[in-house]
């Protein structure tokens, strides 16, 4: 029998990155996310499940989850789904600032509480997608790289909390991705070649954290494009 994922932010970016790639490791993966129009590649699969909604629902996403888990191994859960506001902190309005904290620090807390023991029944593995934001000062982007640190911190205490129980916890800490993150900024991705990571790097990187010898765990994984540039938006 085949393994099944829960993969958060899977309709775009990354997350559709990882989506693909497990769906390729003979994965049954539940996609969750906004919007699905333009995902046919992962949505035409036999072995995807798509549950389109609002992560901040958070009733909702707690009602899927139970039925998705009821009766159910689940071996894997990839907390994905961000969201990035940049700029002086006191620019920032407090509508953003919540949207932050909870898609990118409460839903993966939630997440974690509700699937936790299903995963220690199977031994499974949690992958939090975190950022190189999480070790390092983050002028114009304050508010979101404490976001990404509170969620590197949980994971580190999580996986001291659970590993005896045969959890894995990793986090995977990207670089400035390619992605729709940097809509609500001035500056984007550089698109000079091996300046930027593309979201199938990520995916990439899940693939070798899986594929690794189950006696050990790779806690933190750390994903940089070769150069370090930035573009100005027009």
């Amino acid at each position: 029998m085949g393994k099944t994922a829960i993969v958060t932010g899977a309709s775009s970016g990354i997350g559709r990155s990882i989506a693909e790639v497990l769906l390729q490791m003979d994965y049954e993966v539940y996609g969750f996310g906004r919007d699905f129009s333009d995902c046919k590649n992962i949505t035409d699969h036999r072995s995807f499940r798509k549950v389109e909604m609002d992560l901040l629902q958070t009733g909702k996403l707690e009602e899927e989850i139970r039925k998705i888990s009821k009766g159910s191994t689940i071996d894997l859960l990839v907390n994905c789904a961000g969201v990035g506001y940049y700029g002086l902190h006191e620019e920032i309005s407090e509508k953003n600032i919540s949207e932050m904290v909870r898609t990118n620090l409460e839903v993966p807390l939630l997440l974690c509480q509700l699937l936790l023991r299903k995963l220690k029944e199977s031994h499974g593995t949690i992958i939090n997608i975190s950022s190189i934001t999480a070790n390092q000062s983050n002028p114009h982007g304050a508010a979101y790289g404490a976001t990404k640190a509170g969620l590197l911190s949980f994971s580190r205490s999580l996986f001291d909390e659970a590993r005896k129980y045969g959890v894995k916890v990793t986090t995977i800490l990207p670089d400035m991705t390619d992605t729709d993150l940097y809509r609500n900024a001035d500056f984007t991705c550089s698109s000079e070649e091996n300046a930027r990571l593309l979201p199938d790097d990520v995916a990439a990187a899940v693939r070798f954290i899986l594929s690794s010898d189950p006696h050990m765990t790779i806690q933190e994984y750390t994903v940089r494009p070769q150069l370090h540039r930035i573009e100005k938006r027009n």
